[in-house]
């Protein structure tokens, strides 16, 4: 398998995260490229340690989540993920491609978003038979078949709207110039009602989320590695009122301010790098 080779910007206090769990994450091939951006796996040993909590910013992205009696599929979750580990453990996790998951659905994304959904209800699958066929697997490879393996035959047929789309994204991710929506849609030469509509069928979130959400995840990834991003600049570019707002938007994110986050992840680095000597 084809290991991911760009950070995970998504986990918060990613080096207070290392000394907790193992992440790995693998590229799909075959048919599942169209639809999925990644497998990823995080795999655990807290025994006799206390519970760690593991907060993770969302993206505009389905994803089908192996998990011992947790089973299931999450929709776009517009705000942070929390997750607690305790003793041992392994989750394998699909995640989709923003808009990979409509066709699977056959119904709007929008329809889960903030939600969490059974297997049978968004599949049709037996959520039971399907934990049990991935979580007893030994090792990555074989949980990344046996998932791939009940996904394959469910996959629709190739939508052209949905391959439109994702190049709309990645534009709207690279392009750090491309800052507005209206901007956006005056530039791919889209209605931005008719964006908007698109946006929400296919992957469950405004376009205006999403820009904000990439660059609030930029952000935070900045200030983990100790670069310190103009936030005044940054508030105009976004469209904020002032970097106040801003930074308010960040707190209610990541629960904290964009300066106590850097000055937290400043100790988590160095307690992580005076571990490796």
């Amino acid at each position: 398998m084809q290991p991911v080779k760009q950070h995970a910007k998504g986990v918060v206090s990613p080096h207070l995260a290392q000394q907790k769990f193992r992440l790995a994450r693998y590229l799909p091939e075959g048919r599942m490229q169209e639809v999925l951006d990644h497998y990823w796996i995080v795999e655990w040993n807290l025994k006799d340690q206390p519970p760690y909590t593991q907060k993770t910013l969302p993206y505009p992205c389905v994803n089908l989540v192996f998990d011992l009696d947790k089973t299931a599929v999450f929709g776009v979750v517009t705000g942070a993920f929390d997750y607690t580990l305790h003793g041992t453990g392994k989750v394998l996790g699909l995640r989709f491609k923003p808009g990979g998951f409509y066709g699977l659905l056959g119904a709007p994304v929008r329809s889960i978003t903030d939600k969490t959904v059974s297997l049978q209800a968004a599949l049709g699958l037996d959520g039971n038979q399907a934990e049990l066929a991935v979580l007893t697997c030994n090792d990555d490879q074989s949980m990344v078949d046996a998932a791939t393996a009940l996904l394959l035959p469910l996959l629709p047929p190739v939508d052209q709207q949905l391959i439109q789309i994702q190049k709309w994204l990645a534009l709207l991710q690279t392009n750090t110039d491309m800052q507005r929506v209206e901007q956006f849609a005056e530039h791919i030469g889209v209605n931005i009602r008719t964006l908007q509509q698109m946006f929400v069928d296919y992957i469950g979130v405004s376009q205006k989320w999403i820009l904000r959400r990439y660059r609030l995840h930029d952000l935070a990834f900045f200030l983990a590695e100790g670069t310190q991003p103009d936030l005044a600049q940054l508030a105009v570019d976004l469209g904020y009122f002032d970097q106040a707002h801003l930074s308010n938007d960040f707190k209610k994110l990541i629960g904290c301010t964009p300066a106590s986050y850097q000055a937290q992840e400043k100790l988590n680095r160095a307690i992580f790098q005076h571990a490796l000597t």
